[in-house]
């Protein structure tokens, strides 16, 4: 008899999971609680701007591993899409300078010492500061470990932090930032090439695991959540999805890939960051100009961060929980005047337009909520926790719930 292994979502960790381990020998059932899978990373049709858009805009880098190798799995890698260089432009919308940071490819970094590759009005000797961020204390903040001030910090180092910890930089963990540091400029610019999934986040992560895992016997039941678990001394003996109760076999197991307020209904006793932050995007049905770079940052002004699509050009607001009670006409008008400057677009009339406000898009990455965090074991020895919230060792990424979902399958093969 196969072992069954039951997933419990099918966000990215859940799925993630599911690829490694749909393989002779294992029978994976997927069962997700929602209409669609995907979790936060997902596309729809939205019928305001009329047209395919996703929930938030994702950035994948060329080092993310984990989710490169998910990608090449399931035969998708080839609709990321980015520079052939580590290059990320910048616009101030205040000073109205434009500058394009270009990394070196080795681990040197040389690009500092080029006034034309490095943030302008910084010094060589300012990069200096960064060091600190390499081993950050996991009992100390940002805001503890180095000056969040000048023009190097607003240049760079904010806006690399805030969109990588979803949190203001001075409150942010620097055991996180010091991940990410690691993984990012100082592993080059090999591993800094910024990637996104031009087609849409659904055709390019979700329909092609989807698609992979049905070819491979895999099941997956939408719309079924688990509402309890019945728990033996060492073991998970049942689970219970209301109109079905399924019991357990000895070398079955359990991986709960759900979001961690979800996780602590479902297993009593366990401890799990249970403080968020949001994440605000913004839509804009428009034809993006001639040259727009794929991803642009963006200072001084409430957008950060804008991405170009086919027919679209989309916001991230990283830390937007100060804006999830304005209204969304507002969000809006206050939005698309920064976009128009920035891609050289008439700022009226505002075109269609849509608002989409993910009120917990990450826990949050302060010191307190990472010592929160669980590892993939449990207690039972047939259960097995995959989420961004677990103990990865990255805040809340696409690249961390991918690692976590492997690290829950690595252990269900040991078993």
């Amino acid at each position: 008899m196969p072992r069954i292994v039951h997933i419990i979502g099918a966000g990215l960790a859940g799925l993630s999971a599911a690829v490694r381990l749909a393989t002779p020998g294992n029978r994976v059932i997927v069962h997700e609680a929602t209409a669609f899978a995907g979790g936060r990373c997902r596309s729809y049709h939205d019928a305001f701007v009329g047209m395919t858009i996703d929930n938030g805009n994702h950035l994948l880098l060329s080092g993310n591993f984990a989710a490169l190798d998910f990608l090449r799995k399931i035969g998708s890698e080839h609709r990321l899409v980015g520079p052939p260089a580590a290059e990320f432009p910048f616009l101030d919308l205040k000073s109205r300078a434009r500058w394009t940071l270009r990394f070196d490819d080795g681990r040197l970094p040389f690009w500092i010492f080029d006034s034309k590759r490095r943030v302008p009005g910084t010094r060589a000797l300012d990069y200096l500061s960064m060091a600190r961020l390499l081993w950050g204390s996991p009992v100390k903040t940002v805001g503890e470990t180095i000056a969040c001030k000048g023009t190097l910090y607003s240049g760079l180092i904010e806006p690399l932090l805030l969109a990588a910890l979803n949190i203001d930089p001075p409150q942010g963990s620097a055991k996180l930032a010091a991940a990410v540091i690691r993984e990012t400029l100082a592993a080059g610019g090999r591993a800094c090439r910024p990637l996104i999934a031009r087609d849409g986040l659904a055709p390019t992560l979700i329909e092609p695991a989807l698609n992979h895992l049905r070819g491979r016997g895999a099941e997956i039941r939408l719309e079924r959540q688990l509402r309890a678990m019945r728990f033996a001394a060492q073991h998970v003996e049942t689970l219970d999805f209301g109109d079905e109760t399924v019991t357990l076999g000895d070398a079955d197991a359990v991986i709960l890939a759900v979001p961690p307020y979800a996780a602590v209904s479902l297993v009593a006793g366990l401890t799990a960051p249970n403080e968020f932050r949001a994440i605000v995007n913004a839509h804009f049905r428009v034809e993006p100009p001639a040259g727009q770079p794929p991803i642009l940052g963006v200072i001084n002004g409430t957008t950060q961060w804008i991405f170009a699509f086919p027919s679209r050009l989309s916001v991230t607001v990283s830390a937007g929980d100060a804006l999830l009670d304005a209204p969304r006409e507002q969000l809006a008008r206050i939005i698309w005047p920064e976009v128009a400057q920035a891609a050289a677009l008439p700022a009226e009339p505002l075109p269609p337009w849509q608002i989409v406000r993910e009120r917990r898009a990450t826990f949050a990455a302060t010191v307190e909520q990472d010592h929160r965090r669980p590892g993939t074991r449990t207690a039972w020895r047939n259960l097995l926790l995959a989420g961004d919230w677990t103990d990865t060792g990255l805040p809340a990424t696409i690249e961390g719930a991918i690692r976590s979902g492997n690290r829950a399958a690595e252990l269900v093969s040991e078993q």
